[in-house]
């Protein structure tokens, strides 16, 4: 939950939005994704260049890691090596410590430093998740039964904030859609609603007048399906720090961080679009898809270039160009094929 600070290819549509997963390669240039094209390109520049056995091994070296190397700070929470397409990126990952103490979570501050300093307060255990609504199997799930549900997997995302930095993170989890499914949603579900704790006792700044509390977002169903979409337990081969959203928390790579609500106590299955914390605080700045989108500029900053956590220069860090989709444009494209995206934002 990546909260902001303040209130080429053409793509074919095979199915539509509310009847399938959206995950769907038309075209066999699809199939290969975009982190491993690059990459193998890269490569092939590199033995142009009389640097081929070096670059054979370390491309060997990298396809090989399953799991990142722990920071050994908590509980061990490993994770297969994904097969999921996009889902293990080829980028530099972020440091742990930066990861860990650079953090958006108004509920224990709004300083970057605050949730790491403040969240020791959280309770993570007992922790419950209901899901309710429309689907034939509602119920209540203790977070070791959703430990269980799937088996646990290592995605190496992109993140990008709408405040125009980014990261690298190694998460651990399962596609959200594995719940899904065993809840089985009623043929009129076409929104998913996810809240968040709102514990004035272990959360010191809910109450705040910066938001709305409990903090909520919502995904289209078709995007709650989609593959890429993770229940993330942890990351770094751990359990998730208090302040990164433990101990359960979406990630949804081709949106802006704050789309991926942290500590989730309810799942709601609804027929309507639901309202978001973010836009409820500031529509006009802040819509329900949220996209990353380098040709949509926030209304008071451009999102065309973003800051890459750790490396180096601090503010005055040279800024990477911002990819359509944070990236992920060959596996999510077709989900919003036609839509107006600025309009839509």
């Amino acid at each position: 939950m990546s909260f902001p600070s303040h209130p080429s290819r053409p793509i074919r549509r095979i199915a539509s939005n509310s009847g399938d997963n959206g995950f769907v390669h038309p075209l066999s240039s699809e199939i290969t994704s975009r982190e491993v094209y690059e990459g193998r390109r890269d490569m092939l520049k590199l033995m142009a260049g009389g640097a081929a056995g070096a670059a054979l091994a370390a491309f060997a070296s990298r396809e090989a890691l399953a799991q990142t190397e722990r920071p050994n700070k908590l509980a061990p929470l490993p994770g297969a090596k994904s097969a999921v397409p996009g889902a293990m990126s080829m980028e530099k990952v972020t440091d742990y410590k930066d990861a860990s103490t650079y953090n958006n979570f108004y509920e224990f501050g709004t300083d970057k430093a605050d949730p790491a300093k403040n969240a020791g307060t959280l309770k993570t255990r007992p922790w419950t998740v209901e899901v309710e609504g429309l689907v034939k199997k509602p119920g209540k799930y203790g977070i070791e039964d959703l430990l269980k549900l799937s088996a646990q997997e290592e995605r190496i995302y992109r993140l990008r904030c709408v405040e125009g930095w980014s990261m690298v993170i190694p998460w651990v989890g399962y596609s959200l859609a594995e719940l899904i499914k065993k809840v089985e949603p009623q043929g009129n579900a076409r929104f998913v609603e996810f809240v968040t704790l709102a514990d004035p006792k272990t959360m010191p700044f809910v109450g705040s007048r910066v938001l709305d509390w409990p903090y909520t977002e919502g995904l289209r169903m078709d995007e709650a399906m989609h593959p890429l979409t993770l229940l993330a337990f942890g990351m770094y081969g751990e359990v998730l720090p208090n302040q990164n959203g433990a101990p359960v928390r979406l990630v949804v790579p081709w949106k802006y961080g704050f789309k991926s609500a942290k500590s989730i106590v309810k799942i709601r299955f609804v027929e309507k679009e639901p309202s978001t914390a973010w836009n409820k605080a500031a529509a006009n700045e802040y819509g329900f898809y949220s996209n990353v989108n380098p040709n949509v500029d926030h209304p008071r900053w451009s999102q065309a270039t973003e800051r890459r956590i750790g490396d180096g220069g601090g503010l005055f860090a040279k800024r990477r160009k911002t990819e359509l989709f944070n990236g992920y444009e060959a596996q999510v494209g077709q989900l919003y094929a036609g839509m107006d995206l600025k309009k839509n934002y």
